[in-house]
């Protein structure tokens, strides 16, 4: 067992070894809003020099001489792995790791590490908000009041637009892990029946008490689906028009995840169907978006699109950094932590 003594010197070694390693942060104003602290990464990596973003080329440049990359969105793929002979190490500020080649790295010898359960509260705060807006046809109220309905009407309550309790209806959670627990925790303090659907994973671990429903039955039992899983040849495209279908028309879709999770344009058709009540996205398959993606043609009350901003309260991506600094100290102590495998 270390003393006081070890642990000072294992911090020390590990502050030594940081201060002569070459590190880049390849894409930080993907993270920053200019309300960050670099504080806990400064104090391993001193040198360390930032980058607001980098393209495919400045990439091939700034990875050259890195023995440790730090990056959100940035794509390391073998071309990268290939001119990026001294890299040791590659941080990932996400939990999803879909633009590292992990053979590849594996191939290089390159230890990759994401971070987990640093945005939870913002993402169930998102989903809330969403659901909420949604159910309570918050929009068109406030359409209405920009049009003039309430102050031009004669009663004391406008009641053009649906409202519905949320209470006693079913929520329907696609993955659940640490999110979609999240989810189901504070969605059951506002009365809401959890539906959980079956793994696409096969990763049952920590919900051994949890009873699982088909995603059939999970579709046509919903009167909410919230997405958390990841996006996988099992669930790419996941919500077809097929899947639409079997939903109630009264249901309402939210997405967190991954917009490859929903073809578009079964999503648009479904909408404009009235199919299904609404859908609140936060996440599409291209961010950001041409200006002629499916989803960006035509503004639907009941369609709700946000800049993948789910994650991204001020705290969730301090915690990020944060994290990262764990991983980095982690690995300079050689016991890396977070490591993903291919």
């Amino acid at each position: 067992m270390l003393g006081k003594s070890g642990i000072i010197v294992g911090k020390m070694f590990s502050y030594l070894q940081g201060l002569y390693m070459h590190a880049v942060f390849l894409d930080y104003k993907t993270v920053d809003a200019n309300d960050l602290d670099l504080g806990s990464i400064k104090a391993l990596l001193p040198e360390i020099v930032i980058y607001s973003f980098s393209n495919e080329e400045e990439v091939l440049t700034r990875i050259e001489d890195a023995e440790v990359a730090i990056a959100n969105k940035v794509v390391f793929d073998a071309n990268v792995f290939a001119r990026a002979t001294k890299l040791k190490l590659i941080c990932v500020t996400a939990t999803g790791t879909n633009n590292i080649d992990l053979e590849a790295a594996k191939q290089s010898g390159v230890v990759v590490c994401n971070i987990r359960d640093y945005c939870t509260d913002s993402v169930v705060q998102h989903v809330l908000l969403s659901i909420l807006t949604l159910k309570h046809s918050s929009r068109d109220y406030s359409a209405s009041m920009d049009n003039g309905d309430w102050q031009e009407g004669n009663s004391f309550s406008l009641l053009q637009h649906p409202i519905a309790e949320l209470s006693g209806k079913s929520l329907g959670i696609v993955g659940y892990g640490v999110l979609g627990q999240g989810v189901a925790r504070v969605a059951e303090t506002l009365g809401l029946k959890i539906l959980v659907g079956e793994s696409f994973t096969n990763n049952n671990k920590s919900d051994e008490e949890v009873t699982r429903v088909s995603f059939d039955a999970l579709l046509t039992e919903s009167d909410i689906i919230s997405l958390h899983c990841p996006l996988t040849e099992d669930t790419a495209e996941l919500f077809d028009e097929s899947a639409f279908e079997k939903m109630k028309s009264s249901a309402i879709l939210i997405n967190t995840a991954r917009g490859g999770l929903i073809d578009d344009h079964a999503l648009i058709k479904a909408i404009k169907n009235k199919t299904i009540a609404g859908a609140a996205i936060d996440v599409l398959n291209q961010e950001p978006p041409d200006s002629d993606h499916p989803l960006m043609q035509k503004q639907y009350s009941n369609l709700i699109i946000t800049p993948h901003i789910a994650w991204a309260a001020q705290e969730a991506r301090q915690r990020a950094l944060d994290r990262i600094a764990d991983n980095i100290a982690a690995f300079l102590n050689n016991k890396p932590i977070n490591v993903v495998s291919s």
